[in-house]
């Protein structure tokens, strides 16, 4: 590349292996720091896993994986970096006090990005002695193959912070889109869990089960989604028959400020998704292996609608 950079990734896992694995295979040259020496033992393998699912070939996947550097400390991993990106627990915590690190290590002209699915980017900048340079970037998960990065501005974000990162994210074949306002859970996040939180209700009010919840999402608007927004779709039938609608069922939706007592009581039994073999549905061993083949598939084939 033209304009190669040093891009330094805090944590190694499910996240930041992506984010990194993105970054270099664009060409940058890419560090990473996870405080666990095991994650970055097996940072390698999880890399070579990904693109191989990706449908890499070995010269290219070992170009890549020459250009990633783990690094045992902090300081070593953003010293020189131009920008840093953080893909860190979802603890605020956590975050607060390695951006103020970070402060301390990176250059004074490196660009300091948390990637966060719901925590406001305020809340994890504001200590920070120059907030200008800090934003949130919210990749999805799986970051190497989701185009989609929410970058979020705080009050203090400069302008030219923004445009570098929007730039740097399209470069690399991410497909940005500016939060002009530092709210919880961003955009992505905010629709995903209203629709989560009226399919919750339904299964826990009786109207259907699970899996009829999935079929019709699969089976009807699911379809058309990648293609054609919700604002699109209200657009196309009309802002008219829209507010119809809304004048009907609005008022029957779970509307409740707290998450659901159904909810809370999988968690307390135990039943934690596809990590304890039951959730809201059943899940055997085969069936989560065919679920996440059917999403690398499907990631797959799209990314190639779009290239031809």
């Amino acid at each position: 590349m033209a304009d190669t950079k040093i891009i330094a990734v805090l944590g190694a896992g499910l996240m930041g292996h992506g984010i990194a694995l993105t970054f270099a295979n664009a060409g940058h040259d890419v560090r990473v720091y996870d405080p666990l020496p095991s994650s970055l033992e097996v940072l390698p393998g999880r890399v070579l896993a990904s693109l191989e699912a990706m449908g890499y070939t070995r010269p290219e996947i070992d170009a890549t994986l020459s250009r990633i550097t783990a690094k045992a400390g902090l300081p070593a991993c953003v010293s020189g970096a131009d920008f840093v990106f953080e893909a860190a627990p979802e603890k605020p915590d956590l975050k607060r006090s390695l951006f103020k690190e970070v402060e301390r290590h990176a250059p004074a002209t490196a660009i300091l990005a948390s990637n966060t699915s719901v925590i406001p980017i305020t809340t994890i900048m504001e200590d920070l002695d120059d907030g200008t340079r800090a934003l949130g970037t919210h990749w999805w998960n799986p970051p190497h193959m989701i185009p989609l990065v929410e970058v979020i501005r705080t009050q203090r974000t400069a302008q030219s912070t923004i445009d570098k990162t929007m730039a740097l994210l399209e470069s690399v074949g991410k497909t940005p889109v500016r939060v002009d306002k530092d709210v919880a859970g961003f955009i992505g996040n905010r629709l995903q869990h209203a629709l989560w939180r009226e399919a919750i209700y339904l299964v826990e009010s009786g109207v259907c089960t699970a899996e009829a919840v999935d079929q019709v999402v699969n089976a009807s608007f699911g379809r058309r989604l990648s293609v054609l927004g919700p604002l699109a779709n209200a657009d196309l039938v009309g802002t008219d028959l829209t507010l119809d609608i809304h004048e009907n069922v609005l008022a029957d939706l779970d509307n409740r400020p707290e998450p659901s007592p159904y909810l809370r009581r999988l968690v307390e039994e135990g039943k934690l998704g596809m990590k304890s073999g039951e959730g809201f549905r059943s899940w055997t061993p085969k069936d989560m292996e065919d679920v996440r083949q059917r999403v690398a598939t499907h990631l797959r084939k799209l990314e190639t609608i779009l290239e031809d």
